[in-house]
């Protein structure tokens, strides 16, 4: 089973980043199940309906979040509306929207896919790792295939959960960041891993916005409104070779292309 991960799309130009190459590489590479982290799809911050269903329509089969998730009031509509859509699990309960889901792939083989959010220098919320040992055994039951969405800042916190799942989960595909790590590897009971998949967006930017804004908050101390770049615009993501009799990883192969280099070869 071969499984995409889209990093972080930013706005839209990394939504049009994803029209523009998405179908093309589901072919090229024969990918049976695409998953993207859609948190700051909506002018950099949130997501709506609208989008949601643009980024399905492209092929997309589910979409993960973060904390960046409730910056639009709109996500409460987005949660009533779409079953494909996941916010951290480590929320507590009585937040709307689920963490968890099962899903079928173009075969109709199983994927469980599990959002959680780190709590080092960000929000601290419930325990990933406990929130882990609940989620992963009810998704174990249906599938063997489990992604794991882990959005979070902290690179060390990010590799403990790696080696804490390890042999329990197909992959570990950290988030948040925007910068894309080169760590892939598989740990040695077969769990993918890397530390940040990057960001589908903007480049000539500060994470996705436009710098003249980090450049005032830095410099100044005060805030500064932000706005989502449009100039040198990549794809970023990761490709989940997996087993799916065990949940085995296979293999983990970085993407990271220019939608201007892109349109040339494809021309």
């Amino acid at each position: 089973m071969r499984i995409l991960f889209i990093g972080d799309i930013i706005g839209k130009p990394g939504r049009l980043a994803v029209k523009a190459i998405l179908p093309e590489i589901i072919g090229q590479q024969d990918i049976d199940f695409v998953i993207a982290n859609g948190e700051n799809c909506a002018g950099g911050f949130g997501i709506n309906i609208d989008i949601v269903d643009a980024l399905l329509s492209y092929g997309v089969d589910v979409i993960t979040g973060g904390n960046h998730f409730w910056d639009r009031k709109e996500i409460g509509v987005v949660f009533e509306k779409c079953d494909k859509i996941l916010r951290p699990a480590n929320y507590p309960e009585s937040v709307q929207g689920n963490g968890a889901g099962v899903f079928n792939d173009k075969h109709g083989r199983k994927v469980g896919v599990l959002n959680l959010q780190g709590r080092t220098f960000m929000t601290p919320i419930d325990c990933p790792f406990r929130t882990a040992d609940k989620e992963v055994p009810e998704l174990r039951r249906k599938t063997n295939v489990v992604i794991v969405d882990f959005h979070a800042e902290a690179t060390s916190e990010k590799q403990t959960l790696a080696y804490y799942l390890d042999g329990r989960v197909a992959a570990i595909i950290g988030t948040h960041t925007h910068v894309q790590s080169a760590d892939e590897r598989i740990f040695p009971n077969k769990t993918g891993y890397i530390t940040d998949v990057g960001m589908t967006g903007p480049y000539h930017s500060v994470i996705g916005m436009e710098y003249p804004a980090a450049l005032h908050r830095f410099i100044t101390g005060t805030p500064a409104r932000f706005k989502v770049a449009t100039k040198d615009v990549r794809f970023a993501a990761v490709i989940v070779e997996t087993d799916h009799r065990n949940g085995n990883c296979l293999s983990m192969e970085r993407i990271f292309v220019s939608t201007d280099d892109y349109a040339a070869a494809e021309g």
